[in-house]
């Protein structure tokens, strides 16, 4: 079972493969903001948990389980971000709350939340009723 901690360097190295083709140290180190020798220690750790292969000095791949968990983690961040979209999140708030909630949901949770977009998606006019329902509520504060 991932930790929180290495979903994040997961999901990370699967957004770096699928955008470079690669994922060096020091581009996860600073999309994740951290030091190299802590992505070091953690890329060890997936690789003794069969999530990748790491060879010191020639890289990493991921193995087919850490190829599903990062593409299943890319996909439950973007979930997230729609989620939060159509309920009328502000923008510039999404990707910290995201952030911060991603972890503490259970995939059970999840697959209602997509289940509830599809809904939205399939009728525009229930996103519009909820916006107007939002906006109802702002100006009862």
């Amino acid at each position: 079972m991932a930790t929180p901690s290495m979903e994040d360097y997961l999901e990370r190295i699967y957004k770096l493969i699928d955008e470079k083709g690669y994922a060096r140290v020091s581009d996860i180190a600073e999309g994740l903001d951290v030091h190299a020798s802590s992505v070091t220690k953690m890329i060890q750790k997936l690789d003794k948990d069969k999530y990748l292969v790491y060879e010191k000095y020639r890289g990493l791949i991921l193995t087919s389980k850490g190829n599903r968990m990062g593409k299943r983690l890319v996909d439950r961040h973007q979930l997230l971000e729609q989620f939060l979209t159509i309920i009328g999140v502000q923008e510039d708030n999404i990707y910290k709350d995201v952030e911060g909630i991603e972890h503490h949901l259970s995939w059970d949770s999840i697959t209602c939340i997509e289940s509830l977009i599809e809904y939205f998606r399939r009728d525009e006019q229930r996103g519009e009723e909820l916006a107007n329902i939002k906006r109802e509520l702002e100006g009862d504060s």
